[in-house]
């Protein structure tokens, strides 16, 4: 695990992923010519009732698993 902090909505919000997690957001990011902490904070803003860290895991393994179909 990883931990990272990142500002949203004016706030430092920590967020403990994988590494592998880390690195297939930020080509996700840069994929939808995002900055990274624009694609987390547009994510944030959009996921449903989850946590931030499972909602951006289950994001990823839909992004990748669609590229597949």
């Amino acid at each position: 695990m990883k931990k990272r902090s990142i500002r949203l909505s004016g706030h430092n919000t920590s967020l403990a992923l994988e590494k592998e997690f880390w690195e297939s957001l930020e080509v996700i990011a840069a994929a939808q010519n995002m900055t990274f902490v624009d694609f987390i904070a547009y994510q944030d803003c959009h996921r449903k009732d989850t946590n931030l860290a499972s909602h951006l895991r289950v994001y990823a393994l839909n992004y990748y698993k669609n590229l597949t179909q």
